[in-house]
């Protein structure tokens, strides 16, 4: 009997389940939810909006978890009635539905273990990502706009949204520079294992006589800062340039300099933004750029000097290489920190890039 057969499946699957609902806590959670909803119900609540802001960031955070974990529950509790039906009444009909609830249901496990593996302060927010060209002009400009490509994919594909922050066109094909806000839950704490340099290995389309060519791209990832999170930035220490904004945007955007570059002079530091129509509204994202990179900056000094107390320091170097794209002469697209890989370049160009990040996190590096 078909039925018969998919018994063992759902038993583990139904003990996975109540060892993921202990992970999660998902009672502490229900509990905690419980106290945060009668704080919003308490007279005063929002007379202090930034802290009761931080209250409802917290909340929706335990819903959702606790909302997820729920709703696969569910699904499995119907597939396990509707399993159980056909064994009593000896219904085969029934397998096919069966198989493809179990099917399904094992994939949205894997998701949701792998977010519960997301455990960092900062891994809930939204991404900033920004593409840089490397040495090697129009070729490695190309290269840019096939990664942007593929993290929009890869973004969409996960239902996250996609905005540009700033772009900087090849100068003859390509794209040199863009940075890219990336909202939705969790993505930070995904594309943070996308930063470093990505390179490629292929026959140039640019290259007249076929030679193979090697290029490389760099990905910096900050997660988005709110403003809960103190960062001090002293008017004086800016310098703020205004610019025609180039590229796409209509006659408005290229006719007016709306476009902003603000510079950190301590730091050196340089944000720029042309994605809005106004100047007040690209200085306000400048503004949320410098606060990430500086944030950034003093983790990065902070894990130097944990690094240095622990006797483990090593010199971080911005460029090392993450992740290989072999085109030619052979399909190969390899991870070095984690060493996975897959010979279908074409579906990791199309967004595919999900068992690169399940692997980073779960090596814990």
């Amino acid at each position: 009997m078909l039925l018969e057969d998919l018994r063992v499946q759902i038993n583990q699957m139904g003990q996975k389940l109540d060892e993921m609902r202990a992970s999660l806590d998902v009672a502490g959670k229900e509990e905690r939810i419980a106290e945060l909803e009668n704080q919003i119900s308490a007279p005063g609540f929002w007379d202090q909006p930034e802290a009761a802001q931080k209250v409802m960031q917290e909340l929706t955070g335990y819903k959702d978890s606790v909302a997820e974990f729920n709703r696969l529950y569910d699904r499995y509790a119907d597939m396990s009635v509707l399993w159980q039906l056909g064994m009593d009444e000896q219904d085969e009909s029934v397998y096919p539905e069966v198989l493809e609830t179990l099917n399904n249901l094992e994939r949205d496990m894997e998701h949701l273990e792998l977010a519960l593996m997301l455990s960092g302060e900062y891994d809930p927010n939204n991404a900033i990502l920004t593409l840089h060209a490397g040495a090697g002009g129009t070729e490695a400009q190309d290269w840019v706009q096939m990664l942007l490509r593929m993290y929009v994919r890869w973004a969409e594909k996960n239902g996250y949204k996609v905005d540009t922050l700033d772009f900087l066109a090849g100068d003859e094909a390509g794209v040199k520079s863009v940075t890219l806000l990336i909202s939705g839950r969790n993505a930070y704490g995904y594309l943070k294992a996308e930063k470093g340099v990505h390179r490629l290995v292929r026959i140039s389309p640019f290259d007249a006589s076929g030679r193979r060519h090697t290029s490389f791209a760099a990905a910096d990832v900050m997660p988005e800062i709110d403003d809960n999170v103190q960062i001090d930035i002293n008017p004086a220490d800016l310098r703020v340039d205004t610019f025609r904004a180039g590229g796409a945007g209509g006659q408005h955007i290229n006719k007016t300099d709306s476009a902003v570059r603000m510079t950190h002079l301590p730091t050196g530091i340089v944000v720029q933004c042309q994605s809005e129509r106004s100047q007040i509204q690209n200085r306000e994202q400048c503004m949320k750029l410098l606060r990430a990179k500086l944030f950034e900056l003093e983790r990065q000094k902070q894990d130097e000097k944990k690094a240095e107390i622990g006797g483990e320091y090593q010199a971080i170097e911005w460029g090392s290489q993450i992740r290989s794209y072999v085109f030619h002469p052979y399909n190969l697209v390899k991870d070095h920190r984690t060493n996975t890989e897959t010979g279908n370049v074409q579906a990791v160009m199309d967004g595919e890039i999900d068992p690169f990040i399940e692997s980073y996190l779960k090596s814990g590096l």
